[in-house]
């Protein structure tokens, strides 16, 4: 059974950092694509960034320049280094992996930017 674990949610002040964390079991994520999206109240959920199997990496732009996605060695481990966060980067996040004919996600971890 595969299962996406999210952690690393919580409040964070204008300005400030947070780490998210996925932990991915119940298979073999190493031809996965994994990636990291995000739903505020009231708006679709959007792509924040990705990171194929390969390393190569894919983000918005509205968090270019301040967010870093990077796989663990083992390949089943997926972060997001959230950096100069603002308010509009509340949202749930949501882990995801795919590849063809295959797609999982996490139950996703509430950030808050708040001053």
């Amino acid at each position: 059974q595969v299962q996406l674990v999210e952690s690393g949610g919580g409040s964070v002040q204008p300005g400030g950092s947070l780490r998210l964390s996925c932990a991915a079991s119940g298979g073999i994520f190493s031809f996965y694509t994994m990636g990291w999206y995000r739903q505020a109240p009231g708006k679709q959920r959007e792509l924040v960034a990705t990171i194929s199997s390969g390393g190569t990496t894919n983000y918005a732009d509205s968090v270019k320049g301040r967010f870093t996605i990077s796989r663990g060695n083992n390949k089943n481990t997926v972060y997001l280094q959230m950096n100069s966060v603002k308010p509009e980067d509340t949202a749930v996040y949501y882990c995801n992996a795919g590849r063809v004919g295959s797609v999982y996600w996490g139950q996703g971890t509430q950030v808050t930017v708040s001053s």
